[in-house]
């Protein structure tokens, strides 16, 4: 069975956990406990049995009929006792209050001796187990260190004060301040830690041994991304989730919030290279640098060609069409040159929408099966450094509030798309765990969320269609640019950012491995930041637009920025598309 065991997801899920060492049959432990935090509040339910007796008590079957476990995170501790008397005060987890919070603790190992404790101790232990001895001294050196949570330590300082005491013998631990779960591995892996991380898309999702069995899905299914912790990797029981366990390295400390990896120190005998940073491994780094701030990007002129071509089997008598394919002319992009041939035709109009986009009608009155729009443009793209300065660390209230003023001009952009209510709920609490995640900085919230969605949802043609909702997607974790963009927008707007849908075109490189992007037009959005304006944000590529996105159109929807878009009033039939899309940079 595995000593320890935690969790932690993004979002609230209510498991259901079945300890099945304490049946009728089953030899049971010396102890068990289960931790959590109700609501994801800051206090912390810890429920214990020291020596529970064969055949099961009151406390264990209490435990498989607990309906109100609900938490993004879980502590679960099985014991066989090795130090002090097998009493509540002697069995994990441990809880103390510290900075504003409750702390949790689970130990795997056992010291040659206790940690040593001041002579005026800020925290007593009130058993005599090695393990509370290490919580106590940790938090005692916490408080010395003048931090209030697990975000605010250095994270190289923890990992070696954690290796000083990992000297008096085994020391698998893991501790949470109900924001952050941290996982250090024993450095002569006496005791294990091993990790899984875990993706969507999944209807049930269910672990277990014959000693324990954890239901994530049992109490309603929500496919939620998240991290677990084992001293023992455990089978999954679920067909369609194959566990995928890691060992931690020894000597290591994992850093989790809200489901997601922040980062992982390495001892320094594990370092690949003479001075890496110790605080990541290569993805967790290459995330950080996307996160903090992308490289300045150089000026570029980008030569973009757009032709599209409707074929039909039975000629079409009349028809009229709405064109916007004119990119976009202001500070930070510069139209050169713009040339549109549409044959046959006539152009009829030409005018600035409510958005500001630039748009042309035209009617046809004269037959034709095979219709041909080519645009063809130049544009000089200056938009180098998208965020500017960075602002320190501002903690921000979501949804974020407006003034009147703003609001009247900002509403169209702010109301999320006419989904069930359910539907809505879930996805704002999708929405928020990006925000807890990033200690709510509104900056660092909108940058995972894109990067996330470049990551963890794949790129697919073909398995969504023009009236996809934001939550099919979610729930899928497929689709492709227009998809990933609503769903983007849908979750900035349930955070009360404002955010609209923009059309244009990309530059993915010259040796590009998703060329298929580079072939149609591209589609992102765009938020409004305080004090910063519009930004673009890319969630099918992580990034964040800069001279590589030629803007054309924007709206509230794909719908207000659709760049060909017609009405057959005679004739036609079934109707054949073929659109190709060239942009490159020119000297």
């Amino acid at each position: 069975m595995p000593n320890l065991l935690a969790m932690s997801f993004e979002g609230e899920l209510a498991p259901s956990l079945d300890l099945r060492c304490l049946a009728p049959g089953h030899k049971p432990p010396d102890g068990w406990g289960v931790a959590y935090y109700p609501g994801s509040g800051p206090s912390a339910a810890v429920l214990k049995e020291p020596r529970p007796p064969p055949g099961g008590s009151i406390r264990s079957e209490l435990m498989k009929a607990w309906e109100h476990l609900e938490s993004s995170l879980l502590l679960l501790h099985i014991r066989t006792a090795s130090w002090g008397a097998i009493t509540d005060a002697n069995t994990q987890p441990f809880c103390r209050s510290f900075g504003g919070r409750d702390w949790l603790f689970g130990h795997s190992g056992t010291l040659r001796q206790a940690a040593k404790i001041p002579a005026e101790p800020a925290f007593m232990p009130v058993g005599s187990s090695d393990s509370e001895g290490v919580f106590c001294a940790l938090l005692g050196w916490v408080q010395s260190n003048g931090w209030k949570r697990l975000g605010d330590i250095d994270l190289e300082r923890l990992r070696a004060w954690l290796a000083e005491m990992n000297d008096q013998g085994p020391l698998t631990v893991v501790f949470t301040d109900g924001l952050d779960l941290c996982v250090y591995a024993d450095r002569e892996k006496e005791k294990e830690a091993w990790l899984w991380r875990v993706a969507p898309p999944y209807d049930r999702l269910i672990i277990g041994d014959e000693d324990v069995e954890v239901d994530f899905t049992k109490r309603g299914a929500k496919s939620r991304k998240g991290v677990i912790f084992s001293t023992q990797p455990i089978e999954s029981r679920t067909a369609e989730m194959k566990a995928n366990w890691k060992a931690v390295p020894p000597g290591a400390l994992v850093v989790v919030r809200q489901g997601a990896v922040r980062a992982e120190v390495l001892p320094p005998e594990l370092r690949r290279e003479p001075g890496q940073d110790p605080s990541g491994t290569a993805e967790e780094l290459a995330a950080r640098s996307r996160l903090s701030r992308p490289p300045v990007a150089p000026v570029r002129v980008m030569e973009v060609r757009h032709r599209t071509v409707y074929r039909y089997e039975r000629p079409v008598e009349r028809s009229s069409h709405v064109l916007r394919l004119t990119p976009v002319h202001d500070r930070l992009q510069t139209l050169l040159s713009h040339e549109l041939r549409m044959s046959p035709g006539v152009m009829q109009e030409e005018y600035e929408d409510i958005f500001g986009n630039y748009v042309r009608k035209a009617l046809i009155d004269t037959p034709y099966t095979e219709l041909v729009i080519e645009a063809r443009s130049r544009v000089e793209l200056r938009d180098t450094d998208p965020l500017g300065h960075r602002t320190p660390h501002i903690r921000t209230t979501f949804p974020v509030l407006w003034m009147p003023s703003q609001q009247v001009m900002l509403q169209p952009f702010l109301p999320p798309p006419p989904l069930p209510d359910s539907e809505l709920e879930e996805l704002l609490e999708y929405a928020m765990s990006f925000a807890r995640r990033n200690d709510f900085d509104l900056l660092d919230t909108l940058l995972d969320l894109n990067y996330s969605i470049f990551k963890e949802y794949r790129y697919t043609q073909g398995v969504t269609h023009v009236n996809t909702s934001p939550f099919e997607v979610y729930s899928m974790r497929r689709g492709v640019c227009q998809d990933f963009t609503n769903l983007f927008m849908c979750l900035a707007r349930l955070l009360g950012l404002p955010a609209r849908y923009t059309c244009g075109y990309i530059w993915t490189g010259p040796k590009h491995a998703n060329t298929a992007q580079a072939e149609a037009s591209h589609a992102w959005a765009q938020v409004y930041l305080p004090d910063r304006g519009w930004k673009g944000f890319d969630p099918t590529n992580g990034v964040l637009t800069q001279t590589s996105h030629v803007r054309v159109a924007t709206g509230r929807t794909h719908r207000d920025a659709t760049p060909t878009s017609g009405t057959i009033y005679v004739g036609g039939s079934i109707e054949r598309l073929e659109a190709t899309v060239v942009c490159e940079p020119v000297e």
